[in-house]
């Protein structure tokens, strides 16, 4: 299994949950080789080999790179999870930069399309592959919009929602599934990036489920749809987000 944004969040209950599952692991990070580290042993202590690769997804050069050390140190991927992403400051659209929305769209959504181009390029059996399943990371954002809080970032998960949709078509005779998980508020240090770091406790009243979700109940859904007892789920979209 191969996961984008994996030392930390959702990715590394991803990766943890995986390799106690009998996966063997490769994960990518950009800027925390500690957090890399720790990520890294716990897989191993539960019997998978890991690697660990430092990897922007919004340079296609270090997204090549990255498939390129899964297959030579591991294999191609049998299952690659597309979770790295970025959330600027709350606020309001009109006060946003070029510059921030750049960025932004530049890691989600140029980034996760890279991402899904070398998987789709290396797992899909009409180009030599084996087949496999692809998992999209979104957000319910994506249909919320995150008016006040995070509109670009919110822009940003339909996109990567449409191209679930398109990609499941697309690939869908050559032996490769593609799923998307649109996780809710979760309980993850994404939200200090984005100025508020409570606040899954303000927002959690919104929640029918009156609570935020953690980190291993997105990874369920994610290892579940890597499994062969979803072998004929593709282009779903699929909220863990409380009932939101």
């Amino acid at each position: 299994m191969l996961i984008t944004g994996g030392s930390r969040g959702i990715g590394a209950a991803c990766a943890t949950q995986a390799a106690g599952a009998g996966y063997d692991i490769c994960f990518s990070y950009v800027s925390n080789p500690g957090a890399a580290d720790l990520v890294k042993a716990r897989c191993e202590s539960l019997g998978a080999t890991a690697v660990a690769v430092k990897a922007d997804v919004s340079v296609e050069a270090d997204v090549i790179n990255l498939f390129d050390v899964c297959t030579s140190e591991l294999r191609t991927p049998a299952v690659f999870v597309n979770n790295a992403g970025v959330l600027g400051q709350q606020g309001q659209l009109a006060d946003f930069t070029a510059e921030r929305l750049a960025w932004v769209v530049n890691v989600n959504v140029t980034g996760a399309l890279l991402c899904m181009r070398e998987a789709a390029r290396r797992m899909s059996t009409d180009r030599g592959g084996a087949g496999g399943s692809i998992i999209n990371v979104s957000s319910k954002a994506s249909t919320l919009g995150s008016p006040f809080e995070y509109v670009d970032y919110a822009a940003t998960k339909g996109a990567v929602d449409s191209a679930t949709i398109g990609l499941a078509k697309e690939l869908g005779a050559a032996g490769v599934r593609v799923n998307c998980v649109r996780p809710g508020p979760i309980h993850t240090d994404i939200h200090a990036s984005g100025g508020e770091p409570d606040r899954i406790a303000r927002v959690s009243k919104g929640i029918p489920m009156g609570r935020g979700g953690e980190p291993e109940e997105v990874a369920n859904m994610i290892l579940w749809l890597a499994g062969t007892e979803a072998s004929y789920v593709s282009g779903a979209l699929i909220d863990v987000a409380g009932g939101r």
